[in-house]
């Protein structure tokens, strides 16, 4: 079974994801980068064009081709369990393990970032705090599995997973 990676922007879940996937011999999945390379845009600017609501009907389309695809790990946007029917088949056909990281160590993290669109704002850290207040319920409702991200290395991380993973399931996670 695909195993996802839920949480808030800069929680880790790309680089954690990459080396759970190679822990576990699987495949590796961003959706965000799937979503770019088919947009043939970063999504920022798809953001600022289009409007964030179009940004997840694509989320979504391409969240429900990926949790009926092969076993892999699949690295969520931060945004994809606002939708209600991303967190069913998220919950439903996944394992999802949400990386839970506090708004203080986001804003740490992510204080120079002139990437993500929703931290392009004058306040970042109020910003951050907003956006975690809204979505920890929602990640805490999809998710199997709850990891505190905290400061362990990405290779602890993968191992406290992998014990996670493997109490929730009794039996091997990839399975």
């Amino acid at each position: 079974m695909t195993i996802s990676l839920i949480g808030m922007p800069g929680s880790g879940k790309s680089t954690v994801g990459r080396q759970l996937a190679r822990r576990l011999a699987l495949p590796f999945t961003d959706s965000d980068q799937v979503i770019e390379q088919r947009l043939g845009c970063s999504i920022r600017a798809f953001f600022e064009r289009e409007g964030e609501a179009r940004f997840r009907d694509i989320e979504q389309e391409l969240l429900d081709e990926l949790t009926q695809g092969p076993t892999a790990v699949l690295s969520t946007g931060g945004g994809s369990v606002l939708r209600p029917l991303n967190r069913q088949r998220l919950r439903q056909r996944t394992q999802v393990v949400y990386l839970h990281t506090s708004a203080q160590e986001l804003f740490h993290r992510l204080r120079n970032d002139r990437i993500r669109p929703l931290l392009q704002v004058d306040d970042p850290l109020q910003r951050l705090q907003a956006l975690f207040a809204l979505r920890d319920p929602l990640y805490r409702e999809t998710a199997h599995v709850v990891v505190e991200t905290g400061r362990p290395s990405v290779a602890t991380l993968v191992n406290l997973i992998l014990m996670q993973l493997e109490l929730a399931a009794g039996s091997d996670p990839a399975s």
